[in-house]
C-alpha cells in the first residue's frame, strides 16, 4: 500500500494534516519519506519533508511492509489506538480476559502477573487504578456471577454449579453466595 492506494483528494488531506501536525489525524495514517525510508506519525516534530518525497500508508504495518522503518522521534508504535498508546489499560484488559476465563480458579495473582510479564504488586496497583478492585476480587465477582447464571439457566445440581463456577469447596460457595446475595443459592434458584 502507498500513494497508489490513496486517491489525490486523500493525499492532499493527509499532506495538509502532516504539514500542520494535526493531532486529529494521529493514528489514522502514517507518512513515509521516500529519500530516508523512514515513516512517521502526522504529529512528528521533525522538519517536514518535501511533499513530493512523501507517500502515505493506512497503517504502520503497511509502511514497514513497503520497506520503511519507524521514526525514532515520533515513535509510530505509540500512535493512538496502538497497545503502547493504551498503555497499562492493555495489561489490565489482558488480565481481565484471563480472569474471566478462570485463570485465578487454579492459580494465584503472582502466576497471572508472570503470564503477563509483570509483577504481582504492580498488577494489583494497575487493577486498583483501572478497575477499583484487586485481581482476586474481580475473580471472586466473576465466579459468583457465573454461578448465578448457572443457577438461572441450567438444572445442574448446586454442588456441580459451585465447582463449575470455580469455587474450590461447596462450603465456600455457600458462604460467598450468602454474603453477596443475602440468601442461599437454593433460594436464588427458586426465585
Amino acid at each position: 500500500m502507498g500513494e497508489d492506494d490513496i486517491d489525490e483528494l486523500n493525499r492532499e488531506i493527509c499532506d495538509r494534516a502532516r504539514l500542520a501536525r494535526d493531532p486529529k489525524f494521529d493514528g489514522l495514517f502514517f507518512s513515509g519519506v521516500k529519500t530516508t525510508k523512514i515513516y512517521c506519525r502526522p504529529v512528528c516534530p521533525v522538519r517536514p519533508a518535501k511533499s513530493a518525497n512523501v507517500t502515505f500508508f493506512k497503517s504502520a504495518a503497511a509502511a514497514e511492509n513497503a520497506g520503511f522503518r519507524p521514526c525514532l522521534r515520533c515513535r509510530p508504535e505509540t500512535a493512538q489506538g496502538s497497545p503502547a498508546w493504551r498503555g497499562t489499560a492493555t495489561t489490565v484488559s489482558r488480565a481481565m480476559g484471563l480472569i474471566e476465563a478462570g485463570f485465578l480458579d487454579s492459580a494465584n495473582v503472582e502466576d497471572l502477573a508472570e503470564r503477563l510479564g509483570d509483577g504481582g504488586r504492580h498488577l494489583s496497583r494497575l487493577f486498583g487504578k483501572h478497575i477499583g478492585a484487586s485481581p482476586s476480587q474481580v475473580a471472586a465477582t466473576c465466579r459468583i456471577q457465573k454461578a448465578k447464571r448457572l443457577l438461572h439457566d441450567t438444572s445442574l445440581p448446586i454442588a456441580e454449579i459451585a465447582f463449575e463456577a470455580g469455587f474450590q469447596s461447596i462450603r465456600r460457595f455457600n458462604d460467598v453466595f450468602k454474603a453477596v446475595y443475602k440468601r442461599p443459592p437454593s433460594a436464588i434458584r427458586r426465585w
